[in-house]
């Protein structure tokens, strides 16, 4: 019989602290329903002493799903857990994810504290939680760059005062595959009580090497992995679930299974990125545009005769349709709702309606409409609740001539236009909408990225703005990049001019 491999899945938690992906609750029940149907065991759903917003979050979250246990990150310290137990009073199966720095360069520098006042401080946080829920995890922070020794005597004194989880994070990225399934034998070895716990894997990608060192603490003893969906997460991101679920699904030799239908990785990527607008570089494995793409002639000619020639994975394996039905002018709606539904978006019909309209105005610009094209229909659905909402772009640009933008807006239903010059049509565009705002902003990120191929394609803006000393992401979608480029940033001034009513 096959090992059992938990999966612990980080996205709504640590996944959302990139700048930018932040999710509003209804879109976090959306998240997390994607994740109880791809069958993670466990959705940590926030923080929730962080912030209202939070805390509100796992409450809501811990209504929607019925399986999965839910979890809840504290600091050790009393109040955090106090605030989780509070958040987790809904959930069906409940857990509270406590813990501490053990690194010295955490014990000195962050907390300028001694290794023994943090044992004790790690023991009576593990108490005190145990004191509320059965099920508690501990977390190591930076155990990457903690001693093993130490870590030992951590990890051991944490699950005699109750923990049923431990949490070895690579919390910089530092580890080698080699030396992190050293320190998962070294705490299996030299841990007394160490059955009576799961050791997890918390792995990041600063070098690349989170899912190296995941599987390789999964080879040495860990049975509980923590993952984020696409991989995203803080600075380079966190171990990818769906690398980890697919190795475990080829390698049949390693006898490890998970409970993952891996048949809906595909279309819950897909919609957390687009929720997130956290764009899937190309050759991201098993979910990339290319994942299954073959351009060398050596390549097609193998795959043509036998796919296994080259591919190792079958896509429909994780919930690619190779038969997906082209998406014209000429579509229906059933041919939308099917391809939403494909990549784990279903809407009641009202909004399908809403959707279909602006599908029609895109298809009439576009040959075909890809699924990327479509995931960004729907999130771009949201805007029209903004108070302020891009009416008309004019643009006149071109070589030698200078640009010049005349752009008209509905704020709150009222009607205004300006216009105005710049250095190129997407500098003469935001001077214009400045005109209109005049408000102090100033602009600090720009990227512009193809969703797919083609001249005809729609492109994705992500911004940056600075309105008193706080920064504001936006997004903008269009198959015209100026008008993406305004989009993006009309979406950043709704989201400060929210917290100024």
């Amino acid at each position: 019989m096959n090992d059992r491999l938990y999966i612990f899945d980080t996205t709504l938690r640590d996944g959302e602290q990139v700048p930018g992906c932040q999710l509003n609750t209804v879109e976090k029940i959306q998240v997390a329903k994607a994740l109880e149907q791809l069958g993670v065991d466990v959705i940590e759903a926030g923080f929730p002493i962080s912030s209202p917003g939070d805390f509100n979050s796992v409450i809501e979250i811990s209504k929607a799903v019925t399986w999965p246990v839910i979890c809840a990150l504290t600091r050790a310290v009393e109040k955090d857990i106090d605030v989780a137990f509070e958040a987790l009073k809904y959930a069906k199966h409940k857990r509270i994810h406590t813990g501490i720095g053990t690194s010295d360069e955490h014990i000195l520098y962050k907390f300028n504290s001694t290794r023994e006042e943090i044992l004790e401080r790690a023991v009576a946080a593990t108490k005190y939680a145990k004191r509320f829920i059965d099920d508690v995890e501990f977390y190591c922070e930076d155990a990457g760059r903690t001693d093993n020794e130490y870590l030992a005597q951590v990890v051991e004194a944490v699950i005699k005062a109750g923990a049923t989880v431990v949490n070895i994070p690579d919390t910089t990225g530092y580890c080698l595959p080699q030396e992190y399934a050293e320190k998962i034998k070294y705490l299996k070895e030299h841990v007394d009580g160490i059955d009576r716990a799961i050791i997890s894997t918390h792995c990041h990608n600063d070098l690349g090497m989170a899912t190296a060192n995941s599987l390789s603490g999964v080879m040495a003893g860990a049975r509980q992995v923590e993952v984020t969906v696409n991989g995203i997460g803080e600075r380079a991101g966190n171990t990818s679930l769906e690398e980890i679920a697919m190795i475990l699904k080829c390698h049949k030799g390693l006898d490890i299974d998970t409970n993952i239908n891996t048949t809906k990785i595909y279309p819950t990527s897909r919609m957390v990125s687009s929720l997130m607008n956290m764009p899937i570089q190309p050759n991201k494995a098993i979910v990339g545009r290319n994942a299954f793409a073959h351009s060398s002639g050596i390549h097609q000619d193998g795959v043509l005769k036998n796919v296994h020639t080259y591919e190792i994975i079958d896509p429909k394996d994780v919930g690619i349709d190779d038969n997906s039905i082209v998406l014209t002018a000429r579509s229906g709606r059933a041919a939308l709702k099917h391809r939403l539904h494909v990549n784990g978006v279903d809407l009641d019909e009202h909004k399908l309606d809403k959707i279909y309209e602006k599908f029609l105005l895109l298809a009439d610009q576009k040959k075909e409409v890809n699924d990327a094209d479509v995931l960004m229909l729907a999130g771009a659905d949201m805007a029209d609740a903004h108070a302020v909402k891009l009416d008309f772009l004019q643009v006149t640009t071109g070589k030698g001539v200078k640009s010049v933008a005349s752009i008209g807006l509905d704020i709150s239903g009222q009607k205004f236009e300006a216009a105005a010059s710049g250095n190129g049509p997407v500098d003469a565009a935001i001077k214009a909408l400045k005109k209109i705002i005049m408000k102090q902003m100033t602009l600090k990120e720009f990227t512009i990225q193809a969703i797919s191929k083609g001249s005809d394609d729609v492109g994705k803006v992500h911004m940056q703005v600075e309105y008193n000393g706080s920064l504001y992401y936006g997004f903008g979608a269009n198959t015209d990049i100026v008008t993406a480029s305004v989009e993006a940033y009309i979406d950043c001034i709704n989201k400060f001019k929210k917290e100024d009513e």
